[in-house]
């Protein structure tokens, strides 16, 4: 596979991964904030929706055709990166779903070298290989969030499905080395 099929294949991996993240997670533990920064699942599903749809979007000179109130210039800060009670768990993962066949659709014919411009970077000016990198970074790195958020939620943990990418041990094992770990923690400066 040359580089330029390497990033969008590692983008479609990481996708699949945050969508089956959120797979099964009840709507309550989807939008619980678990960070300081109120960091939540559906959030980062919506964000990375908004992202996509930006990129792969308006970038390339074909915006995505519908509205999405966090775009508005009197949106409140950080509003792509929650659910409001308006929006279901299932519409903003669909929301996901959708962006990512538009932005597939957008990207699948064009030359990787085709120009893109994202006005708010400090060199605009760019190409679709540059945007399917920096959004295999960008949905990589909310994953990362993601994978945490989860395994707080309710413990699942593994790197997408069927490969867990972690010591084939049991729960006792885990519980034993967090403990190993804190220990050492705890007597340090």
């Amino acid at each position: 596979m040359d580089a330029n099929e390497t990033a969008w294949r590692y983008l479609r991996t990481q996708r699949e991964s945050v969508l089956w993240k959120v797979e099964g997670v009840a709507e309550r533990d989807l939008r619980m904030p678990l960070t300081a920064t109120g960091t939540n699942l559906l959030g980062l599903v919506k964000h990375l929706a908004g992202c996509e749809a930006e990129y792969f979007g308006a970038c390339i000179g074909r915006p995505w055709p519908e509205r999405m109130a966090f775009w508005a210039d009197d949106a409140e800060p950080n509003d792509d990166m929650w659910a409001t009670a308006d929006e279901s768990p299932e519409q903003v993962i669909d929301l996901y779903r959708r962006v990512i066949a538009f932005a597939d659709e957008t990207v699948a014919p064009l030359d990787r070298d085709a120009p893109a411009t994202v006005p708010w970077w400090r060199e605009p000016d760019t190409t679709v290989h540059a945007l399917l990198v920096h959004m295999a970074v960008e949905t990589a790195r909310h994953l990362g969030h993601i994978d945490i958020l989860r395994e707080q939620v309710d413990g699942s943990r593994g790197l997408r499905d069927g490969v867990s990418n972690l010591p084939d041990v049991d729960d006792q094992w885990w519980a034993d080395y967090v403990e190993r770990l804190r220990d050492l923690a705890g007597r340090s400066g």
